[in-house]
């Protein structure tokens, strides 16, 4: 395997699409660390590293400052040319029945996390004129979320933060891609307490190995913004047709827990 010398940082990468993402950089040549809260992140490295590629590790909770904090220590003075974010979490049922705790996580991971790393890394690649960055939102971003609300409000402000700092930045060189899967084949749903949905029990999820693809490439092609799956550029499509309040109630019947009677 030939080195490029480049060096890729992949948040959220114990598994999954954010796994996906580096094992394409690290089959590149590219240099890689992944983050995660996850312990399952040293045997994600353990994995990608038997491959024969250069995989560091960091085992970081970036809903705290103290994560981002360690990030960017191990990043240290090396030159991040690639930048995937893909840490996120996400977070099912009535907003009225969730703990507060459990909200602010998804806020502080899905979107301080992100923006502070962001915030951090595009701050050199804008003054050396070169990089590229892949965000994953989400089509949910483009859907008022009933019985999701916390976490598709997290993935609109992802999609439009990407959208809108890649305009900012059009001539520096750096690109920004935004990523917006649909529902993907992940314990998302287990994760999120989502089990008992209609959108948790749908067999026809996306392949995270494919959505990874799709959107690696679109950011190394330098675009701003993908959506991958047919199905989910059909929806996406609907959605600025479709009125507000259609889209909340189609939202809600595929997230609305079994029994659930608010």
């Amino acid at each position: 395997m030939k080195r490029t010398g480049r060096f890729a940082v992949v948040t959220g990468a114990s598994s999954w699409i954010g796994f996906e993402l580096a094992r394409l950089a690290a089959e590149d040549g590219h240099d890689v660390l992944i983050v995660a809260e996850a312990a399952g992140i040293e045997a994600a490295g353990a994995k990608l590293s038997a491959a024969g590629a250069p995989v560091e590790t960091l085992r970081a909770d970036l809903a705290t400052g103290r994560g981002v904090a360690e990030l960017f220590e191990r990043i240290g003075t090396r030159r991040v040319d690639y930048l995937m974010t893909n840490a996120g979490v996400g977070l099912g049922h009535a907003f009225l029945d969730l703990e507060w705790d459990e909200i602010a996580r998804v806020i502080d991971l899905n979107v301080k996390g992100t923006t502070a790393t962001l915030h951090r890394v595009l701050q050199d690649m804008v003054a050396r004129g070169e990089g590229r960055v892949l965000v994953t939102g989400s089509i949910a971003g483009m859907i008022p979320g009933s019985y999701q609300a916390v976490y598709n409000a997290t993935k609109a402000y992802l999609d439009n933060l990407s959208l809108g700092l890649g305009a900012e930045i059009e001539d520096s060189g750096v690109t920004i891609t935004c990523l917006r899967p649909g529902p993907v084949d992940t314990r998302f749903f287990e994760r999120a307490h989502m089990e008992d949905t209609p959108v948790g029990q749908d067999e026809n999820k996306a392949d995270p190995a494919k959505v990874a693809r799709d959107g690696y490439d679109a950011m190394m092609r330098g675009e701003s913004g993908l959506t991958s799956g047919f199905m989910n550029k059909v929806q996406a499509a609907l959605t600025g047709v479709l009125p507000e309040a259609v889209l909340a109630q189609l939202h809600r019947r595929m997230a609305k827990p079994e029994g659930e009677e608010r």
